[in-house]
């Protein structure tokens, strides 16, 4: 794959990822602007080794957006309501002080 699809292929995961982690948040979704405005400013790079490094900021991006970001929605004055996705859903594994041994 040439990198310009790859540019573009990552610019199409960003908004999508976008889209999925600020569901129904109008403010948060204007992230959009930003993502196209990194875009468009970086547009006549022509250094592959700078568009690499372009390309793992915004990949780093992505990752960090689709693993570790949680909505969160005031119901009170004082009270939070977080809105985790499915995909960040994991399995809980209970902590244990004293684990068994092994046999």
């Amino acid at each position: 794959m040439g990198q310009a699809a790859k540019v573009l292929q990552l610019f199409k995961t960003l908004h999508r990822t976008r889209q999925q982690v600020f569901k129904n948040d109008p403010r948060a979704l204007e992230a959009r602007i930003k993502i196209n405005e990194e875009f468009k400013s970086n547009k006549s790079e022509t250094s592959p080794k700078k568009i690499e490094e372009l390309m793992k900021v915004g990949s780093d991006v992505e990752l960090l957006l689709r693993t570790s970001v949680i909505q969160g929605i005031h119901t009170d004055h004082s009270t939070l309501k977080l809105v985790p996705r499915k995909d960040l859903l994991l399995e809980n594994v209970p902590y244990c002080d004293a684990p068994t041994q092994k046999q």
